[in-house]
């Protein structure tokens, strides 16, 4: 089958037909296809949101007889990445019978726990609330998507009419209504009264659409999608302005981006008044052109309609009032300015929830706003991990085009407050949250770890991001910060790190590795200062160039990193941690080692009057003492191996022997040895100590603190 492609200006059109042949007669296996491929548009869908299903016969291994079968997305999940173990799989007739008992939308809740009676395969997903949704229409394959095109027209005070006028009745409208058994026979009864449509628009949700075959609904999905955008384009600018026009104007993007890091740090603060949230920015020309409009003030109180939208956004966001070019150098004017706007916020949130709580609802949740607008800027997101402030971005950048669409054609209208609360604060909604992993032991934090590419470094940055911390990687080299990268993004994903080319010595690469966490992630929690080099000679043939660089990378490149990161940290007013990556060699004295031993002796007792300064922020200075962890660090490259063996008399291939011949607990250090103990002082159990050191050098007794 061959389709003209160049119909689809709004939509992308990704079918393979080579691919889809080669699963053919595997309509489950075409149905994670059609998946994948809806989910990889966010114009059709956002991350985790949207279903997708279809019916085959299959034998039932208790009576050996054909039935059908419905495969159906999951609870949880995305669309985009979705494989069979992420499907639910439900006998139909089962699930169809529970129309028998079912109570009432009052008792409607209870059915969800019934969708485990119709369970056909034990091993698949548990079963999502939209399950009936699919369950109760005949079609076997179907589509449930938030495309932001539909949802306007759904979210439009005149989009029943507007979808019988642009489909001609063959769109079918079912009335704003909680997701669950109720709305499942509400699609239904569309269907009967409106036998032969394509599709059903529900009111401020999203879009059902259907086939015959994976490829059919994938098509049939697609046009209704592209048919909506068509007529939304049509109509920009028809009735006036685009947001009754711009207000005002952005800062150009290097300006947007640097008052972005500037406030950043000072936002997430505010927003972390209850858990340390970790920060997104965009300023994608989207979100500038509703932000800097005349309508920005009517719009964004009213909050989103969607229901995918607003459980990620929170009902409706914060607004700054500042200029795009306010000066942000004094931090306390500006929190004292800032201040009264997020006090009113989290009174206006406590009155939502208790004017529409429940007797049984939760408890409330943070009150702090996720999404902040500031015009002329861009949009910040605070969330739990990095990956929910950005999908909360995106979320309300969908949020802003339904809005952009449904202005144009007729006027947007939100979901009523209750409503909003009564998904919000859904018991089902709890319980799915409850069921969520607990915060390992540093989510929320964000890391800085100078050198953090290779060796050492590398090891601590993997031990947080392990541990729930996000990581600033950076390194001299950008080819070795590059391949780091790769890595990180392989084993963690691309929401756990940003990257810096950062020299220590270097003022302004210090500043932009700060501004890179602020942009990324919101500011930064923790440092470990952990670049270093080591020059091992006689003090005969010492130069000034080597006492000089020991001392501007190990002395210089502590103090000022710790310097920048402390600003940043004050912003925040939230504490921090700052661990330094010392050395024995700060208490212990050996031949060839004049420059590096001293300029470690000074880091060590730098580390302690940085402690004594910064305890009344709450911002704790503590130092890990290695001593020859030799596996994959830059120290032993260059000469460093040859002058050690040579001050002890020995070969290089000895030095892992000798060293840890001599200790204590006669063990070689490894750079993930280096990785827990600073996850020790930055893990929770240490929260009270500062001014420390920790040694972990496998025992050397003249390394021993006195």
């Amino acid at each position: 089958m061959s389709i003209n492609t160049t119909q689809f200006k709004h939509v992308s059109y990704l079918w393979d037909e080579a691919k889809a042949a080669e699963l053919a007669g595997d309509e489950v296996a075409l149905l994670i296809y059609r998946s994948n491929l809806l989910g990889a548009d966010l114009r059709l869908t956002n991350y985790g949101g949207g279903n997708t299903s279809c019916k085959v016969m299959a034998k039932d291994p208790l009576t050996g007889q054909e039935t059908e079968v419905m495969w159906v997305k999951g609870s949880g999940g995305d669309l985009g990445s979705i494989k069979k173990s992420g499907l639910a799989a439900l006998y139909v007739d089962r699930l169809r019978s529970l129309k028998n008992i079912y109570r009432g939308v009052e008792h409607e809740d209870e059915m969800v726990e019934l969708f485990n009676h119709c369970i056909f395969d034990l091993s698949s997903k548990a079963p999502s609330i939209d399950t009936p949704l699919h369950g109760f229409l005949p079609f076997a394959h179907i589509d449930h998507l938030h495309p932001d095109a539909a949802i306007a027209i759904a979210a439009a005070k005149d989009g029943k009419q507007i979808t019988q006028d642009l489909f001609g009745g063959t769109i079918g409208w079912v009335e704003w209504k909680k997701p669950g058994f109720e709305l499942g026979l509400q699609l239904k009864a569309c269907l009967d009264e409106n036998p032969g449509i394509r599709g059903i628009m529900l009111g401020s949700h999203g879009l059902f659409t259907w086939g015959d075959t994976a490829y059919e609904s994938y098509i049939n999905t697609l046009e209704v999608i592209e048919k909506c955008a068509e007529y939304l384009e049509a109509n920009y600018g028809k009735k006036g302005p685009v947001f009754g026009g711009q207000k005002i104007q952005s800062l150009n993007e290097t300006a947007r981006k640097a008052q972005a890091a500037k406030l950043a740090p000072i936002l997430r603060g505010f927003t972390s008044s209850k858990t340390l949230m970790i920060g997104h920015f965009t300023d994608d020309a989207r979100v500038l052109e509703f932000i800097n409009s005349n309508d920005l003030e009517r719009l964004a109180p009213l909050g989103t309609s969607c229901p995918d939208h607003f459980l990620r956004t929170k009902i409706s966001p914060l607004v700054l009032e500042l200029a795009p070019d306010e000066d942000l150098s004094d931090v306390a004017a500006i929190k004292e300015r800032l201040a009264p706007a997020f006090e009113a916020y989290r009174k206006m949130y406590e009155d939502y929830y208790d004017t529409c709580k429940h007797p049984n609802s939760p408890a409330i949740r943070d009150a702090n706003p996720v999404i902040i607008l500031y015009p002329g800027v861009g949009l910040f997101s605070f969330s739990k991990d990095k990956q929910t402030a950005r999908v909360a971005a995106e979320f309300y950048t969908n949020a802003i085009n339904v809005m952009k669409g449904a202005e144009a054609v007729s006027e947007y209208t939100s979901l009523p407050r209750q409503e909003a609360f009564n998904i919000e604060y859904w018991l089902l909604e709890e319980a799915k949250l409850q069921r969520m992993p607990k915060p390992k032991a540093l989510s929320g934090r964000i890391a800085l770890i100078t050198g953090s590419a290779g060796g050492i470094g590398k090891a601590i940055a993997k031990k947080f991001v392990a541990e729930g911390a996000v990581v600033i990687l950076n390194d001299m080299n950008a080819e070795r910060l590059e391949s780091a990268a790769e890595e990180f993004k392989g084993l963690y994903g691309k929401d756990s790190y940003a990257t810096a080319v950062m020299d220590v010595t270097k003022e302004d690469q210090i500043l932009a590795a700060m501004d890179t966490a602020a942009l990324a992630f919101g500011g930064v929690d923790i440092i470990v200062n952990n670049a270093g080099l080591s020059i091992s000679k006689s003090i005969a043939d010492h130069t000034e160039k080597d006492w000089d660089l020991l001392y501007d990378v190990l002395v210089k490149g502590q103090f000022f990193v710790t310097q920048a990161a402390v600003a940043v940290m004050k912003k925040q007013a939230t504490g921090g941690d700052i661990i330094n990556i010392v050395s024995k060699n700060a208490l212990v004295s050996g031949p060839n080692n004049a420059g590096y031993g001293s300029a470690k002796a000074a880091q060590l007792h730098l580390s302690r009057l940085n402690a004594a300064e910064l305890g009344a922020d709450k911002i704790r200075v503590n130092v890990v003492n290695p001593d020859a962890v030799i596996s994959d660090s830059n120290i032993w490259a260059g000469g460093w191996a040859e002058g050690r063996a040579k001050a002890y008399g020995i070969t290089v291939a000895e030095l892992p022997a000798y060293y840890a011949k001599r200790t204590l607990l006669n063990e070689i250090i490894l750079p993930h040895d280096i990785a827990n103990a600073c996850f020790a002082f930055t893990g929770g159990l240490l929260a009270k100590s500062t001014g420390n050191v920790l040694n972990v050098d496998g025992g050397v007794a003249m390394g021993f603190v006195r």
